[in-house]
């Protein structure tokens, strides 16, 4: 394999591996493939497509890193909110592929910001939604369809805004949000790559190794975010979102 070649691959696979595990623990995996992905020449909505069938395999892994905190959760709600992410997630992967390289490349820098935004400001957001009194099962799958339709077309910061929004319903063990978390992203996730499959937005090339590496990220991930602490890792991905925001203005 010629030297070039070997430095793209190591990038996008080191890119896979910190995403699923960046994912698993907290959320963010994106602000490393993505522009992985489009560092190499990948263009962009094909680039956002790749990464979302990148991280997928590192959601299922790290559901089962959480699998014993998932079992804690509801079952009857968690059938409806699968259902929800479903359906929000073909509709954004549908907007998705209905959207031109130069207009995606032009909201990309935005999205990215405001996702870092949001995901540096989750612990207060949090500590709010938990003072309020848990909204009833209509409003909570709303939002769940509405956030899960951004989840198929973008992803960014798709983790703390579902862990709002499952502090809204009333859960507060971090452990069983996150499980929660990671089994809708995992299903939203995999519906948008169907339908990114059969739009023909998918760059396969390399991805077989990154999925890999993402499905190993992933269930380090799941399993080292009960050992980390939460601030420091929060800090880093807060880092690594406004340096890729950077950039993305730049780029």
């Amino acid at each position: 394999m010629p030297g070039e070649a070997l430095i793209r691959l190591a990038l996008l696979v080191t890119a896979a591996f910190l995403g699923g595990a960046l994912n698993a623990a907290a959320g963010g995996g994106t602000f490393l493939t993505l522009p992985a992905l489009m560092l190499v020449g990948v263009p962009p909505v094909a680039a956002n497509a790749t990464s979302n069938l990148v991280l997928l395999p590192g959601y299922f892994a790290s559901i089962w890193g959480f699998r014993e905190d998932l079992h804690a959760g509801n079952t009857g709600i968690l059938v409806w909110m699968s259902l929800a992410s479903l359906i929000g997630g073909a509709t954004g992967a549908v907007l998705l592929l209905l959207t031109s390289n130069h207009a995606f490349r032009m909201v990309v820098p935005w999205l990215m910001l405001a996702a870092t935004l949001l995901f540096a400001g989750g612990p207060r957001l949090m500590s709010s939604l938990h003072r309020h009194r848990p909204v009833g099962r209509f409003p909570m799958l709303t939002g769940v369809f509405l956030v899960s339709i951004y989840g198929g077309y973008f992803n960014g910061g798709l983790g703390i805004i579902l862990l709002a929004l499952l502090g809204l319903l009333g859960y507060s063990d971090i452990n069983v949000m996150n499980g929660i978390k990671n089994l809708l992203s995992a299903i939203l996730t995999a519906v948008a790559v169907a339908l990114y499959a059969w739009g023909g937005t998918l760059v396969w090339s390399g991805g077989i190794s990154m999925m890999f590496a993402a499905i190993l990220g992933g269930y380090a991930g799941a399993r080292l975010a009960r050992r980390l602490p939460a601030r420091g890792l929060r800090y880093g991905v807060v880092a690594i979102g406004l340096m890729t925001s950077g950039f993305f203005f730049l780029y």
